[in-house]
């Protein structure tokens, strides 16, 4: 079994077409077929399936399928240590983000970070809360920040970096966009815009009015922050949004109003897998992003 033989089928796995598999890996449509009929007849079974122009996986072929994104992960994975053992300082580190996080925290982290270390790549991945946790877990990314940091999730590892509070977005027009603070329970009326059910925020704004003595009614969903902010500055609504969502941006036809009762808050923070050894890079990363917001805090 080669390693060609294990890409060339999870290609086509991913696709279900092969001359699409074949344009993607830069190879010749029929090395592909030649490749993965020498794997189906190493392994004596049939993979895949033909149907119309497009093939499809057999049902032991959805089996192996798990077991060769396994395999090819681990091999990334050893070549990536290899690579960085040699040189940390030119390391490849995968990070994922929510959307909240992505004005502001993301670009000061990762600027005071290649200050120190210019030679350091990134890939960055936004995604949902459940996503960054899964992959974190799947070793799809090396580490993910997050607020607020889970608890008692198996496989991972938190560190909480830093808390912050959440406050209101009103549409400028809006009674009470004049005040100091308002009383969440002033908003019971108001229908909300929200992140969609499944993202953490919204369920942080649910808990909160539930908090505060009434339910919120959603009225429209977007999201990302752009388009959150959008809608309420549109006076489609109000929302609930952390500081670090308020940071450096110009809200128009919007007002920020803190709130004073109850308050709403919650930690963020960075988890990795608790199951692998983090790269040589990653732990550069790691160490450097903890020491960073540990000075935050001593200066705030």
């Amino acid at each position: 079994m080669e390693l060609r033989q294990l890409q060339y089928f999870l290609e086509v796995a991913k696709r279900e077409h092969v001359s699409e598999a074949a344009e993607a890996l830069h190879v010749a449509q029929s090395a592909i077929s030649r490749q993965i009929a020498n794997l189906e007849a190493e392994l004596g079974v049939q993979l895949f399936e033909r149907e119309g122009r497009n093939v499809k996986l057999t049902p032991i072929g959805r089996h192996f399928l798990p077991h060769v994104e396994t395999a090819l992960k681990a091999i990334d994975y050893a070549k990536q240590q290899i690579e960085e053992y040699l040189d940390p300082e030119r390391g490849t580190i995968k990070i994922g983000f929510p959307t909240s996080l992505a004005s502001h925290t993301m670009p000061m982290v990762i600027s005071a970070f290649k200050e120190e270390h210019p030679n350091v790549a990134f890939h960055l991945r936004q995604g949902s809360y459940r996503y960054l946790i899964d992959a974190v877990k799947n070793r799809e990314i090396d580490l993910a920040f997050l607020g607020p940091v889970p608890v008692g999730e198996t496989g991972i590892k938190g560190e909480v970096l830093f808390s912050e509070s959440f406050a209101a977005l009103l549409p400028s027009n809006h009674p009470l966009a004049k005040r100091s603070s308002l009383v969440l329970n002033e908003l019971r009326n108001d229908p909300f815009v929200t992140f969609p059910e499944g993202y953490i925020l919204h369920q942080i704004v649910l808990d909160a009015c539930h908090q505060a003595g009434f339910s919120p009614v959603i009225s429209s969903e977007g999201e990302d922050l752009d388009a959150i902010k959008g809608l309420v500055s549109a006076g489609i609504g109000v929302t609930l949004l952390p500081e670090s969502a308020f940071y450096e941006t110009v809200l128009r036809f919007a007002v920020k109003v803190p709130i004073e009762m109850p308050q709403v808050k919650r930690n963020v923070g960075i988890i990795i897998s608790d199951h692998h050894e983090l790269a040589p890079s990653v732990k550069v990363f790691y160490r450097f992003v903890k020491d960073f917001f540990a000075q935050l805090e001593r200066f705030q």
